[in-house]
């Protein structure tokens, strides 16, 4: 590989204002877009040697044959082309977004002569008004039910509403008191519009002042003894509480803002999209991302924000836009917002109170959605098929690896060393035959990880026998002997992965040939860079962000580090357990209570009596009991 590329610019060439610049492959080929404060000093990022570039940032810059520059007059004007180019180009490198599904929303029609309310998935009906999205159809149903009893507006076709002005007749949902405009014979258009003024403004946040207003009636009309309107004006609240307590206040009454909840790992993203409206949570939007680069946090919200508000309409940008990391260009971003919304916006960081406590929420609800894309993604039979014969080749194996082995090894400050072995058959977990290793005693990870793929590599060709010891026994016991019909580790894998980089294989790969099993398919995974390393490489694999085979090996690897640690806090919480349960008048209770305040007898070990004393129940005494008993022992 050159050290320098072909179309690298002269220096000087490439100018230091802001702009937008695109990477080009050599049939034209938009690659990458981005946006840069100072295109020289962001240019030359990606012209350093390429030893020092970032794996898959040198995999782009390779593949592509030209790179080209526009310069614009202020940072704000490059977001809006850089999202334009995006939108436009679909480039591969950047980061794509993928949508769970198309969400229903309720719409009402304001350009029309009568505007209705429908559930629709078009966001692109001319002059319509949005609100949502919503999880299901029927929240969204079940929400105008409701308000048509405070609002009575339109919900007939078009086709009915025609055809009943001209014929003076109700359309059908009108005869049944289901539709309230004027084709109902009940109300004027203009009558019927400022219902539909009255609704909106209900639905877009102004809840309380239609709550105090309609409480005030029914207590003037219960005064002067109209018990009928004051049942009216009753049912009408009814209906509007049944609306708000399908969303909760969670903020402040006068908030309105979007929230962004994010969570990443190296291949995909998750956002949860909270449209908060009057302090309630008013629709929610969730989205994957797939990155082809790596790039930061802040850049992940920066390319967040321009596409929700790229195309957004002004009565879409609220005054707050909650994220959990600020973008470097925040400020850009902001002018951006507020040229798009006519008013101010602030982009902010969601850092204490309620908002903050909001934030974990959307989080949260990132992180699973990830998890559930990622394992909807391993679990599918397509997708699995692909991702066996991506790997077969990428791996240069003679077979699709049907039965494949990971191996991770997890200690706390080099104590309680554990590995653990996880099992994927046709691209599913077998969790029958997940497997923990105790390693008593191990200079490091590497020599951690041969010693138990030799106990495992051991027992592949055991014979159909009775009698067979068991790999997973601790080193300081004897072998546990079982009775079984077949041998527990008989199965041979064609691929074994390791968690790790280039030390790591090479010590699987020492292990594989101390116990004559070469033939058997070796690779790691690095987590930092989801490289994927082969024995006796200087370089590694690097598959593209979206294969299938690298989410089928970083499944496997996460599985892999998940089993191992739960496996390390029950021997951690085992052997403090034991040690402690001999120490006289120390019952369970006292026991628990311990383990939660120091967590480790490493850590009870250093605490002084006066220190352990401190705990409630526990007095000098009995601290001083269980300090002598932890230091003889």
């Amino acid at each position: 590989m050159a050290s320098a590329l072909p179309y690298k610019p002269k220096p000087g060439e490439i100018p230091t204002n802001p702009g937008v610049y695109r990477f080009r492959d050599a049939d034209g080929r938009v690659l990458y877009v981005g946006k840069a404060k100072n295109l020289r000093a962001r240019l030359s990022n990606y012209f350093a040697p390429l030893h020092t570039l970032h794996e898959r940032t040198r995999r782009m810059v390779t593949t592509a044959a030209s790179v080209e520059w526009t310069v614009v007059a202020t940072d704000v004007d490059s977001l809006q082309l850089e999202y334009m180019w995006i939108q436009e180009f679909s480039p591969p490198f950047n980061v794509r977004y993928k949508d769970d599904k198309s969400y229903p929303y309720l719409a009402v029609t304001l350009a029309d002569e009568a505007p209705r309310v429908i559930v629709t998935r078009n966001r692109r009906i001319p002059g319509a008004k949005y609100f949502g999205p919503y999880p299901k159809v029927w929240a969204v149903h079940d929400t105008i039910d409701l308000m048509i009893k405070v609002f009575p507006i339109r919900t007939c076709s078009d086709a009915s509403y025609k055809k009943a002005m001209a014929t003076g007749r109700p359309c059908f949902p009108g005869q049944i008191g289901r539709c309230g405009g004027p084709c109902s014979m009940t109300v004027t258009v203009a009558e019927h519009r400022a219902i539909v003024d009255d609704f909106v403004a209900f639905m877009s946040g102004g809840d309380q002042r239609f709550t105090r207003t309609l409480t005030a009636r029914m207590k003037e009309a219960a005064a002067a003894m109209d018990y009928e309107s004051a049942a009216v004006y009753r049912d009408k609240l009814q209906a509007i509480d049944a609306v708000l307590n399908r969303s909760a206040l969670v903020l402040a009454e006068d908030t309105d803002a979007d929230l962004f909840g994010i969570d990443e790992d190296e291949l995909s993203a998750a956002v949860q999209h909270f449209v908060i409206r009057g302090g309630r949570v008013r629709g929610v939007r969730a989205t994957t991302i797939d990155k082809e680069l790596d790039i930061s946090g802040a850049e992940l919200v920066d390319q967040v924000l321009q596409r929700t508000y790229g195309d957004a309409s002004p009565a879409d940008i609220p005054r707050q836009v909650l994220v959990p990391t600020l973008p470097d260009d925040a400020s850009e971003l902001e002018a951006w917002l507020q040229s798009r919304r006519g008013k101010r916006v602030t982009v902010q960081v969601a850092q204490r109170g309620r908002k903050a406590e909001l934030m974990k929420t959307a989080t949260l609800n990132a992180r699973q959605a990830l998890m559930l894309h990622k394992t909807r993604r391993t679990s599918d039979y397509t997708a699995r098929t692909r991702a066996l014969t991506d790997l077969q080749e990428a791996l240069g194996m003679s077979e699709a690896p049907l039965r494949i082995e990971c191996f991770d090894v997890s200690h706390l400050g080099g104590t309680n060393v554990v590995a653990s072995m996880v099992v994927f058959e046709d691209g599913l977990p077998r969790k029958d035959q997940y497997r923990s290793f105790g390693v008593p005693e191990t200079t490091d990870d590497t020599d951690s990880l041969y010693q138990v793929l030799r106990r495992r590599l051991a027992h592949i060709d055991a014979d159909e026998r009775e009698d067979l010891p068991d790999p997973t026994a601790d080193g300081d016991d004897e072998p546990v002997v079982t009775a079984r019909k077949r041998p527990r580790f008989a199965y041979r894998p064609q691929l074994l992965v390791v968690d790790g980089g280039q030390p790591q294989v090479e010590a699987a790969a020492r292990a594989l040939r101390d116990a004559g099993h070469q033939d058997i398919a070796l690779c790691g995974i690095a987590k930092r860079l989801e490289e994927v390393w082969l024995p006796g490489d200087d370089f590694p694999v690097i598959l593209p962000r979206t294969s299938e085979a690298l989410y089928l090996l970083q499944r496997l690897r996460d599985e892999a580090h998940r089993f191992a640690i739960t496996h390390q806090r029950k021997r951690r919480k085992r052997d403090i357990s034991s040690v402690l349960s001999e120490v006289p008048g120390l019952g369970d209770a006292r026991i628990k209570a311990l383990l939660r305040h120091f967590g480790s007898v490493t850590a009870l070990r250093n605490a002084s009596p006066e220190e352990i004393a401190e705990l409630p129940g526990i007095g000098p005494t009995l601290a001083a009991a269980i300090r002598g008993h932890l230091s003889a022992g």
